[in-house]
């Protein structure tokens, strides 16, 4: 059961990550040298490590 909620967790955080990466302001993001399209790339390596 606890796999599951980890599983829960790491799926939210993962959508959090996206959102946020979305939602930035395009000056900030070139600024840290992401680009908003990659938000899913970005956020799969933060919260899985792939």
């Amino acid at each position: 059961m606890k796999s599951l909620f980890d599983a829960v967790a790491k799926r939210r955080q993962y959508l959090r990550t996206v959102s946020e990466i979305e939602s930035m302001p395009l000056d900030v993001a070139l600024d840290l040298g992401l680009f908003r399209e990659d938000a899913r790339t970005i956020a799969s390596k933060a919260v899985y490590g792939r």
